[in-house]
């Protein structure tokens, strides 16, 4: 038995996957099922099916996308926390470390890995963040770390990282062609609120026309996911 089985005693560590891909919560749960020790106790594709479960299964640790079928993952992440829910937090996604990972953490996760890594890091950092600690690449780590060091930002720093949660969350959806109306609607806000953060957006990024967000938010989902 590994020294991480005898750590988890006689019952397996229980894990939530939360993505709106039926194919990868495939892949993900194959892979957990393989781990002695870990035990994929159920999936989610949405906020709200990701809080029924959780308040039914007692998992663990749930592995949760920023990007989900209906909300978004970092507001997930607060709705958990403010709920004062034991589970840890591990996000596994597309988007980038850069812009995500430090949000992530904010918001109450333990660790965040890029779907582009390894598969078999998944499981480093679903350890990682059971056995209370928090798991990033070793680039993001150095670069939260010289971001604290220095209090400047770092060299390659995304003109994105201007853009508060709940702007960044508006601009995505407006990359995936949702209409002001819909994002007012995904994001549970006021048509006139998303009229403010698409306004903010503009300023942030230097964008002047509405089609110069629209096309800004496309190419921006389409680079990254």
């Amino acid at each position: 038995m590994s020294d991480r089985e005898a750590q988890a005693g006689p019952k397996a560590a229980r894990v939530l996957i939360v993505d709106d891909h039926p194919v990868v919560r495939e892949g993900l749960g194959i892979r957990i099922a393989r781990q002695p020790a870990l035990e994929l106790c159920g999936e989610a594709s949405s906020v709200a099916e990701a809080l029924a479960q959780l308040d039914v299964l007692d998992p663990d640790v749930a592995i949760i996308d920023i990007s989900l079928g209906e909300g978004d993952g970092l507001d997930l992440i607060r709705r958990i926390r403010a709920r004062g829910a034991r589970v840890r937090v591990l996000v596994w996604s597309m988007y980038p470390e850069t812009l995500y990972a430090e949000r992530a953490l904010h918001a109450g996760a333990m660790g965040y890995i890029n779907k582009q890594e390894a598969t078999s890091r998944i499981i480093e950092a679903i350890w990682c963040v059971l056995e209370g600690r928090l798991y990033l690449s070793a680039s993001m780590a150095d670069r939260m770390l010289l971001r604290v060091a220095t209090g400047a930002p770092t060299p390659d720093s995304s003109r994105f990282e201007s853009l508060s949660d709940r702007e960044l969350e508006a601009f995505r959806l407006i990359g995936k062609g949702l209409m002001t109306a819909e994002v007012a609607d995904a994001m549970t806000l006021s048509v006139h609120t998303v009229e403010t953060y698409r306004s903010r957006i503009k300023a942030k990024l230097k964008l002047r026309t509405a089609a110069e967000l629209a096309q800004a938010a496309a190419q921006w989902v389409l680079e990254n996911g």
